[in-house]
Order: C-alpha cells, then structure tokens, then sequence
C-alpha cells in the first residue's frame, strides 16, 4: 500500500484507489502518514488536524476506526494499530512518498560532496518526479499547513540543486523550462523568480530574466501591496550590470535540500 502526500491526498491498494472520507478524516491520515511510524495521542491528532478548533465530540476514534475499514478495503490485515501511546502506522505496512522523497534527498546530498553532477540530476530529478501537485492539497489543519510550507520550499530547494548542476553541465534548456513550470505555480514565490531570472540571464537571454522580474514586481504590487524584496532586487540588480555568480544556491536564491 502506497500514501503520497505530495499533491492531494491519494492511497493505493494494489493499484487501486482507495476512497476515504471527508477532509477533516483524510488529515488525520495524513498526520499519521507524518508521524513515521512514531505512536500519536488523542490529544496530539486534535491539535494537528483541529487546532484551535477541537470539535465538539470524540470523533478521533470514530475517524480511526472508518480509515482502518478504508485500508483494509474489506479484508486484509489492519494498517493503523493502537498501543498505550496512541495511534500509528504498522510499520512496514505501508509506503509514503514523503518518507521516500527524505531517502532521495539523503542520497543527493551524498552525490552533490562527492562531485558526482550527473548522480545528482538523476536523483533530484526522482525525486522531483513524487510530487504530483501542491503537497497535502486541501487538507485542513496546522500541521497541514506546516508541512504544506515545508514541502513546497523543500521543492524548490531541490529544483534550485538541479539546476545548479545542470548549468554546469549545458543543460540550461531543460533548468529553465521546469524553473518557469514551478514558478508559474508559486508567482509570489520571490526566491524561485530571483533563481528563474539567473538561469534566464546564464542562458543568454537577459530581456526574458528582465521580463520575469516585472511581472514579480506587478504581482506582488498588486496581490500583496508591497515592493520586491532583496533577493529580487539583487538578481535585477546583478542582470543590469551583467555580472556576477550562475544560479542556483549558491547564489544565494534557495537553500540546499
């Protein structure tokens, strides 16, 4: 059995979909998907998927017991067990993409202090390849926000270490059509607009890296009310002059995974 966590909640039964109630009842699920494995309380799912807001019944068991039916599907073994410290997973029992993209991440940053530029592309590229959308998408919740938050830059960070290597390599086509796919999804996003407008300009097309930079600055103008921060202005600042560093973290635009 498969959860991925990265876009809308999905589980996979022998290839199937599994079906699983509203979306207070999956957020609970995807806490516990969070946990690995680690054993949560009553007390703990209430504040993770309610927050300020418990609701007013005792509806965690209830919520357990309707997903353990989800899972099961009608037979098969139970994949959430009870101990004398809450709820958890059945370890083994189940594959989360969140757990796999961790192991991708451990494994490029290996390859990146070894030297290894094509190891590294290879594995950010898997590892770029789990998400399937905005991670958790709809789930209610703060530790859905959270790691909402948490993923999306985690995200960026990986694409920002693909690039890096990718440039050095003469792979500027490619970098740039997934830095424009990603920053289209996230146009408030001024680190990821600062890394696009680097790579543009390392590939020789500075009017476009420009272009970029105003339509960040309109945006954010007109969203947000306020001016383009210093990590955009030092990127405009840097294409205007036409100096300085290639994209990428050690740019300054991202962190590394």
């Amino acid at each position: 059995m498969g959860i991925s966590l990265l876009g809308p909640l999905q589980v996979r039964r022998d290839g199937r979909l599994l079906r699983l109630g509203h979306l207070r009842q999956q957020a609970v699920l995807a806490v516990l998907a969070l946990g690995a494995g680690r054993p949560l309380g009553r007390q703990e799912l209430l504040d993770d998927v309610w927050g300020m807001e418990p609701p007013v019944a005792n509806v965690v068991p209830v919520y357990i017991y309707r997903l353990r039916k989800a899972l099961c599907d009608g037979d098969g073994p139970a994949v959430i067990e009870r101990g004398p410290r809450g709820y958890r997973l059945v370890p083994g029992a189940v594959e989360v993409d969140v757990a796999r993209l961790e192991e991708l991440v451990a494994g490029i940053g290996k390859a990146d202090r070894a030297g290894e530029p094509l190891e590294t592309v290879r594995l950010c590229t898997r590892a770029l390849d789990l998400f399937r959308g905005e991670p958790l998408a709809g789930l209610p919740g703060p530790l859905a926000e959270l790691e909402r938050l948490r993923l999306v830059e985690r995200r960026i960070a990986l694409v920002g270490r693909k690039l890096e290597w990718q440039l050095r390599l003469g792979q500027e086509a490619e970098a740039i059509a997934e830095l424009f796919a990603l920053s289209a999804a996230h146009p408030l996003n001024e680190p990821l607009a600062a890394m696009l407008m680097r790579a543009l300009y390392r590939g020789g097309r500075q009017a476009d890296a420009l272009l970029v930079f105003e339509r960040a600055r309109r945006r954010l103008a007109d969203d947000l009310g306020v001016p383009p921060s210093g990590v955009l202005r030092r990127a405009h600042r840097m294409i205007l002059r036409g100096a300085g560093p290639g994209p990428g973290p050690s740019a300054g635009t991202a962190a590394g995974p």
